[in-house]
């Protein structure tokens, strides 16, 4: 399994299907027009079978981060900082749910932004979670924000010691 760019020419967005009409319209209407002005970055997991349709997908971006709402150890230790990576969002289709796709794909995030991280430092990736998928991002290291409990964070020495970058 690989995620690719989203090829508004290649992949169907039309069939996809979360359950969720606002991730589902980004992919359709938004994530190339948003691409295509360097706002946001879409990764497709590719069906094997059929490379045009779509398994899942996610968007990556940065963000401003209010250190306030941070731990006070992190608000210390980041006082300079002013952005992080965000996961601005993130969807499997219903025909794939529950397969392990949304680990795969989160991951992979993980992973884009930990090699962005190198080059552009940010201490934080941020999610905000829709609604039920908070344990799933706590599962994975992932806290809330003091003010905030579907905006969730990780730091990426965390993440940095957790997973092995892509090369």
């Amino acid at each position: 399994m690989r995620t690719v760019r989203l090829d508004k020419d290649k992949h169907d967005r039309n069939h996809f299907d979360c359950g969720v009409e606002a991730l589902n319209n980004y992919l359709r209407l938004m994530a190339n027009q948003q691409s295509s002005k360097d706002n946001t970055r879409t990764f497709v997991l590719e069906d094997s079978n059929q490379t045009e349709r779509i398994i899942g997908y996610y968007t990556l971006t940065m963000t401003p981060v209010d250190l306030t709402a941070l731990p006070a150890k992190l608000q210390k230790k980041h006082h300079n900082a002013q952005s992080g990576g965000l996961i601005a969002r993130l969807a499997v289709d219903k025909c794939h749910a529950k397969q392990g796709y949304g680990e795969f794909l989160l991951i992979d995030a993980l992973q884009n932004l930990l090699i962005a991280s190198e080059i552009v430092a940010f201490p934080l990736i941020v999610v905000d979670a829709k609604d039920g998928a908070i344990q799933f991002y706590e599962k994975f290291g992932f806290t809330t924000f003091n003010d905030t409990p579907n905006k969730l964070f990780i730091t990426v020495a965390d993440v940095r010691s957790n997973l092995e970058p892509r090369t």
